[in-house]
């Protein structure tokens, strides 16, 4: 008689608790969201104004794009913070499924457009679809639901050959098209959710070892990429070719000094530096709000990250606590990697910067991630509202204050002083993480 497989994991999984659920939406995360989508539509405009009326005849071709994807990716995000995210574990094989095909139709002529020598893109009637930021979310989704389900076998490497062999697939895929800099980033994005998930070291040095060894292969047999590799190790033996992009970031940068040149001023934009308004926008924000800017855009996203952290320590399972840090991980991932790309600190590569960045494709995705968050956040038991408040000190007599003076510094010192506390206070219960 055929029995349902792994039944009994999924109700261990969704197990019903006493607790209320929180039912408030993360409108800090919301807000901060919101904050960098309109600042990415205001820089896609300032840094590629020129760029579109040189090519398409109109200033504001970024800008309609941009806005085209922060309307889809808003209404997205509302209806991920409505829909029970238990829903996504659901159809976890659909979502996969379609981030499969979506990365294979990109090969059909006709179908999968080709610009600047690689396939990455799906044209539709109205706009086109990069399949690889689709994938990402998807990967997500899987792994999430079958690391989340299998806490027991995830500790063996036999356990995690299925997230392997996934993260394997979608990786050739993108690679085919060529996306050496996605398919990096969706490396990572494997080892940071089997890490997160429990698998053990010696596992996961099995799996870094010989993603390293084929980037290395990559680049050697790719003349490109090797030009590349030695334009980031030296940009100015090669100021007008591979290493003129990078100079030209060096130059935006520094002309910004501390405090920008201010908005709508940058002389980078005007063709002098390829890609402005997506993969190198960064640059531009660091000509127009000079080094005081940048460290404000960096701590958006710090914020965010944490916020999204602090959802995924109070989420009701481990499904849900999975999703949220892989959700966290992957604009983690993607913001280091593109301002290490724009300030050179490794060679250079296409990665957009999540949320600001031109790209309707990736804004959507990233909106729609937020709300997840959100629902997960709202579906989170009350007790884990203890994560989002600050406590207070209990306010001392002037009287208690020299009496107690003693005895606080005899219980400090036999108490252990916590090194980290960057998610703040936390309860004693184990989320699932």
């Amino acid at each position: 008689m055929k029995r349902r497989p792994r039944k009994k994991e999924v109700n261990e999984m969704f197990v019903k608790t006493n607790d209320e659920t929180i039912k408030k939406s993360d409108y800090p995360l919301i807000i901060v969201t919101v904050v960098l989508v309109l600042f990415g539509v205001l820089m896609v405009y300032s840094a590629g104004s020129y760029t579109g009326e040189r090519l398409y005849g109109t200033k504001f071709y970024y800008v309609y794009k941009q806005l085209f994807g922060a309307a889809l990716g808003t209404a997205a995000m509302i209806v991920m913070s409505r829909v029970n995210y238990h829903v996504l574990y659901k159809i976890r094989y659909v979502i996969l499924g379609v981030s499969i095909v979506l990365l294979a139709i990109v090969f059909i002529p006709g179908v999968g457009i080709e610009n600047y020598g690689a396939r990455r893109w799906i044209n539709l009637p109205f706009f086109t679809i990069q399949a690889s930021e689709v994938s990402k979310f998807g990967f997500i989704v899987f792994a999430a639901s079958y690391i989340g389900t299998r806490e027991d076998k995830i500790t063996k490497f036999k356990g995690i050959l299925p997230v392997i062999l996934v993260g394997g697939v979608i990786c050739v895929l993108i690679i085919l098209e060529p996306n050496m800099s996605v398919t990096m980033c969706m490396a990572m994005l494997m080892i940071v959710m089997l890490f997160l998930g429990g698998a053990k070291i010696r596992h996961l040095l099995c799996i870094i070892l010989p993603l390293v060894a084929a980037a290395v292969l990559l680049i050697i047999v790719e003349p490109y990429r090797m030009a590349r590799l030695m334009a980031f190790l030296d940009p100015w033996e090669s100021p007008l070719s591979e290493g003129y992009q990078l100079i030209q970031s060096y130059y935006g940068l520094g002309a910004g000094g501390l405090f920008g040149v201010g908005l709508f001023n940058s002389r980078q934009k005007y063709l002098f530096l390829p890609f402005a308004e997506s993969d190198f926008i960064f640059s531009v924000i660091g000509e127009e709000f000079g080094l005081f800017g940048c460290i404000a855009v960096i701590a958006a996203y710090v914020f965010m990250i944490r916020r999204a952290l602090k959802v995924s320590l109070g989420a009701r399972d481990r499904f849900g606590s999975l999703l949220c840090s892989g959700i966290a991980a992957i604009i983690a991932i993607q913001v280091i990697v593109n301002i290490a790309v724009v300030t050179g600190s490794i060679p250079p590569t296409g990665l957009p910067l999540p949320f600001i960045s031109s790209g309707s494709s990736g804004l959507i995705v990233f909106m729609s991630s937020i709300g997840v968050i959100n629902n997960v956040k709202r579906n989170s038991p009350k007790s884990s509202e203890l994560l989002f408040v600050r406590a207070k000190k209990p306010k001392l007599a002037k009287s208690d204050n020299t009496n107690n003076a003693s005895d606080k510094k005899a219980d400090d010192a036999k108490t252990p002083k916590k090194r980290f506390a960057f998610f703040g206070r936390r309860k004693t219960e184990n989320f699932g993480l």
